[in-house]
């Protein structure tokens, strides 16, 4: 026995759970009799429960875009240095919850990045100041397997991604390694998108 109609004259057989849920999320409303349903609720409905939901869509951020946003008040701002593979220092001015690495890409430091801040790589490898090792959380074990396949490891080693501006790192040094291992063997430099 066929299901009475739900969307535009389709007859629906036999529905599974799983079914009917990704059904009903495709949409924004549905009618079922003569109620319009718009809020979120479960009805039982041939036979087989089914979960009713709005969407509402909100503002989000992709990857590194919050350290393109500029500090909301002074407040907020902390200072950190970027040695760079030749000596080079650049001062950057970040603000609190900024990702180091991503903060590099904004202003042009050469920290690759490949794997977006996943802890797949050791290509944003640096080395931190002994002076903020100990304000700095210690690693995750997904931080450590990474670099241990970053070449130049040193005792004050870190992936570049997991360090989260605070103000206790004002006038952090982060200094680049003089070389990482990435995934490019011709000389390129990849650019962060």
């Amino acid at each position: 026995m066929a299901a009475p109609s739900l969307w535009g004259g389709t007859k629906i057989k036999k529905l599974c759970i799983s079914c009917a849920r990704f059904l009903l999320s495709t949409t924004r409303q549905i009618t079922i009799g003569n109620r319009q349903n718009t809020g979120p609720y479960t009805t039982r409905n041939h036979g087989v429960n089914t979960h009713i939901r709005n969407f509402s869509r909100t503002s989000f951020l992709f990857n590194g875009e919050f350290e393109w946003q500029d500090p909301k008040s002074e407040e907020e701002v902390v200072n950190i240095v970027f040695i760079e593979r030749d000596g080079k220092k650049t001062q950057v001015r970040g603000k609190i919850g900024d990702n180091a690495m991503y903060l590099a890409h904004r202003y042009g430091i050469e920290l690759e990045g490949a794997c977006e801040a996943s802890l797949a790589c050791s290509t944003c490898h640096v080395y931190v100041h002994e002076d903020f090792g100990s304000k700095i959380p210690d690693p995750v074990e997904e931080e450590d397997d990474m670099l241990d396949m970053a070449v130049f490891l040193k005792p004050n080693s870190r992936l570049g991604c997991q360090i989260i501006l605070d103000k206790s790192l004002e006038g952090l040094e982060l200094t680049l390694p003089q070389a990482t291992r990435n995934f490019y063997v011709d000389g390129h430099v990849p650019q962060p998108h």
